[in-house]
C-alpha cells in the first residue's frame, strides 16, 4: 500500500495541483490587497467617498451608522458590499489567471517545432534503398533488399 501511495503521490499531476494550490493561495493574498489596497479606494474616491465595504443591510431592524457597529452590537447583516468586492477579486484573478494562460499557449505554439528534416546520409541511404529496390524489381530471380525501417 505504501508503493502504491508513492507511485500515486509522485505522479506529475499531482506535484503539480500541490504547486498550483500553494501558488494560488500565495496569489489570492496579493488580489486581495490589490483589490483593497489599490483598487478599491479610487473607485471610492470616483463614487464619491463611497466605500463598497461598509454596504450592508441589518436583518434585526435597527440603524448602524458602519458594518464595524452592526458587527459589535451583534445584528443580522446582509453584506452586499463584501460580495461586490469579492465579485471584483473574481474578475481581476480571473483576468490575470486569463492573460497568463494566454501567453503560456503563446509560448507553447511559439516553441512547437518544424517537423524535423533526417540528416544528409540518412536520405542518400534511402535514395540507395530505393534505387536497389528498383534495379532488383527490373532484374528477373533477384530478390529485392529487406526493410528494416519502421
Amino acid at each position: 500500500m505504501f508503493e502504491e501511495f508513492k507511485k500515486f503521490i509522485s505522479r506529475g499531476n499531482v506535484v503539480e495541483l500541490a504547486v498550483g494550490i500553494i501558488i494560488g493561495a500565495a496569489f489570492t493574498g496579493i488580489v486581495n490587497s490589490l483589490v483593497k489596497d489599490i483598487l478599491m479606494p479610487p473607485i471610492g474616491w470616483i463614487m464619491g467617498g463611497i466605500d463598497f465595504s461598509n454596504y450592508f443591510i441589518s436583518l434585526s431592524g435597527g440603524h448602524y451608522d458602519s458594518l464595524q457597529a452592526a458587527e459589535k452590537a451583534g445584528a443580522a447583516t446582509v453584506n452586499y458590499g463584501r460580495f461586490i468586492n469579492s465579485c471584483i477579486n473574481f474578475l481581476i484573478v480571473s483576468g490575470a489567471l486569463f492573460m497568463i494562460v494566454r501567453q503560456v499557449n503563446r509560448l507553447h505554439v511559439l516553441h512547437k517545432e518544424a517537423p524535423k528534416t533526417p540528416p544528409r546520409q540518412e536520405l542518400l541511404l534511402e535514395e540507395i534503398r530505393d534505387a536497389l529496390r528498383a534495379q532488383a524489381k527490373s532484374e528477373p530471380g533477384t530478390r529485392p533488399p529487406a526493410d528494416n525501417t519502421p
